[in-house]
């Protein structure tokens, strides 16, 4: 039995569709199909990316570059949830995802996903440029081929080598605007790019028994608690001052210097706790705080690098 088939077959065995009457799938089945919270911040990151870049790009090409960088994600999105659709039945938090509730079947995902792909490229490549339509190709072809089929089922990296995909829309939204790939560009990837690992495995680090229950293997179940919080905050110790760097090289102002030496230290105190706290509720606890926290440092960090690129006058630039 192929790898599909054998998806399809244990998605039917646990939660079969109803056999008296056909179940037609809604809007927001469908749009839950593109996650939208990491579509929000795709298109967030993408954002700050064109709004960087050198030169003055029309507000219609920024647009469209912005609608095809999100529906690329959403097309990422839609490729994971089908491949993935077989653990995300045995997991907690992604069980009630429209594919294992049997909303949606796997190859409605696959054709819905597809679609999006293609399309989203096409439209980059002929209205804004082939480089950007380059990149955003690559972006989805690694989120959904090399994270998801191969990374995220066979190494505890998968976070830290698929943490790539998720780090390339500034990328993607700077090549739109420029037509080029720029230093500044490269340092927002790679911002993205080590913020991944903490913030995904503070999550993992309390949500163990899902990832072990469904055969992923994520570092904490892996190596173990006290390996990933020892990682993490390795990784955090990179981080921060890699944050710090737009501002140290004279890139950002001393608004985004002040915010990502303040909020980099919390996120640091934070791993911290992450490693002392190594036991019941307080552990727990300390990697929920951490969780929370870096999505919050990410905003404030690319905020204030749109809030420079559009109002530079307020800030002295």
């Amino acid at each position: 039995m192929s790898d599909v088939a054998s998806r399809e077959y244990d998605l039917t065995q646990a939660e079969p569709r109803p056999t008296d009457a056909p179940y037609y799938a809604s809007v927001a089945d469908y749009l839950a199909l593109l996650k939208p919270r990491v579509m929000s911040l795709v298109i967030f990151t993408a954002l700050v990316g064109i709004v960087r870049a050198p030169g003055d790009v029309h507000p219609v090409i920024a647009f469209t570059a912005l609608l095809c960088i999100a529906i690329g994600a959403g097309a990422s999105g839609a490729l994971n949830m089908w491949w993935d659709a077989d653990i995300d039945a045995l997991m907690s938090r992604t069980q009630r995802r429209p594919i294992p509730a049997g909303r949606i079947t796997p190859g409605e995902a696959l054709a819905f996903g597809m679609t999006l792909a293609v399309g989203s490229v096409l439209v980059l490549g002929l209205l804004v440029n082939e480089l950007a339509a380059a990149l955003l190709a690559f972006t989805i072809f690694f989120y959904a081929v090399v994270y998801t089929m191969w990374l995220k089922r066979w190494t505890p990296q998968n976070i830290v080598i698929g943490g790539a995909a998720g780090a390339f829309p500034p990328m993607v939204g700077w090549a739109a605007a420029s037509g080029g790939i720029g230093l500044e560009s490269v340092l927002l990837f790679l911002i993205i790019f080590f913020w991944t690992p903490p913030h995904f495995w503070a999550l993992a680090l309390y949500k163990s028994g899902d990832y072990a229950r469904a055969g992923v293997p994520m570092l904490p179940v892996v190596a173990g608690p006290s390996e990933t919080r020892r990682q993490i905050l390795l990784y955090t110790l990179v981080l921060v001052p890699l944050a710090m760097s737009p501002f140290l090289l004279g890139m950002a102002g001393i608004v985004y210097g002040i915010v990502s030496a303040i909020t980099g230290g919390l996120m640091l105190l934070l791993a911290v706790q992450v490693y002392r706290r190594r036991e019941g509720a307080a552990a727990e606890a300390a990697a929920k705080r951490l969780f929370a926290f870096s999505i919050l440092y990410l905003f404030l960090l690319f905020a204030v690098l749109l809030i420079e690129a559009v109002t530079p006058s307020w800030f002295g630039l």
